[in-house]
């Protein structure tokens, strides 16, 4: 099978700036608690630096998540039945997604990512991995409904969101994505999601402000790339990360705090931080089971089944897209 092109559905300029990224960049830094959406860490080196956080003594999400997929295969296999088209919502390296490929025998595979060098290359090993299964990679913004590729247009469809990135969402926006997703799969559609679960304070901190330092670096690469991408003269090293747990909202908060008054421009546009304010860039809720299916109800998933890992970390939920109901 020759390497995937990839289908690209990510608006830019004359200039090649995505148009949705200096947005968002803008909008966030001139609120008053400056914010930017967590889905833009995602370039190609912050998709790299993400792989290494994933393996990271801490970091425990990517080893629950895999252990589930391993040791719950069969079951998972059973319920999904196979030739469905396994449609991934933010594939990144694609690591865990073999396991689910060679669990459910899929009749295509469509990995969605908003890093299209990175998307392309994982692809293309995918391809060389599984050689009869029809690869097809689309460079898309997967928070707004995306058109499949053709040839998967009337194949029933498997939604796979490993790696509790809706826990990235506050509730609305989450359910709004769950909505899209919808959208995007059809009535009918099965969706795997992972859902990162509440637990000790010591370890999810841990999990986000490791020793290595890698989860930092992974912060900072936001400041860079909006520097690289759109025009920016951010002053990188008046910058430190910082994980917090925030109870009221069961999440890890991930901050860029200035370590000084700073002043800098992005696009054109003129900001400044005083000394302690911060940048707020991810939040990672964390669920229960109730919580978790509360979440997908609300944006039209019926939960079919639960798995957790040994040590009840992580769950993942399998889905069915209904119709809406109106009453009980």
């Amino acid at each position: 099978m020759t390497k995937p092109a990839g289908l690209k559905l990510v608006e830019r300029d004359a200039g090649g700036v995505d148009l949705a990224f200096r947005a968002d960049v803008l909008a966030g830094l001139a609120e008053a608690q400056k914010a930017i959406p967590a889905r833009w860490f995602y370039d190609d080196a912050g998709s790299q630096l993400f792989e290494d956080i994933t393996q990271l003594p801490e970091y425990y999400p990517t080893r629950a998540e895999t252990e589930i997929l391993s040791t719950r295969a069969a079951e998972i296999a059973g319920l999904i039945g196979a030739g469905r088209a396994v449609v991934e919502f933010g594939s990144g390296s694609s690591v865990k997604t073999p396991l689910l490929l060679s669990a459910i025998v899929p009749s295509a595979y469509v990995p969605l990512d908003i890093a299209g060098d990175f998307l392309r290359a994982s692809s293309a090993a995918l391809s060389e991995k599984f050689p009869g299964l029809p690869v097809l990679p689309v460079e898309a913004d997967f928070m707004r409904r995306v058109e499949l590729p053709a040839e998967v247009a009337d194949l029933p469809k498997l939604g796979f969101f490993p790696g509790s990135t809706i826990g990235n969402m506050i509730a609305r926006t989450a359910t709004d994505l769950l909505r899209t997703m919808r959208a995007t799969l059809g009535e009918g559609a099965l969706l795997l999601i992972g859902m990162d679960l509440v637990k000790d304070e010591e370890t999810l901190l841990a999990a986000y402000d490791d020793a290595a330092g890698v989860t930092a670096a992974f912060n900072i690469n936001l400041l860079e790339r909006v520097n690289r991408e759109l025009d920016g003269d951010i002053p990188v090293d008046a910058f430190a990360h910082e994980a917090r747990w925030n109870d009221a909202f069961a999440r890890i908060e991930m901050h860029l705090v200035a370590r000084r008054d700073v002043s800098f421009a992005v696009s054109g546009q003129s900001f400044a931080m005083d000394a302690g304010t911060s940048i707020h860039t991810e939040n990672s809720h964390k669920f229960t089971k109730r919580s978790g299916q509360m979440l997908l109800a609300a944006a039209g998933w019926e939960p079919l089944a639960r798995w957790t890992d040994a040590d009840k970390r992580f769950s993942l939920v399998l889905a069915e897209s209904r119709p809406p109901r109106s009453a009980p």
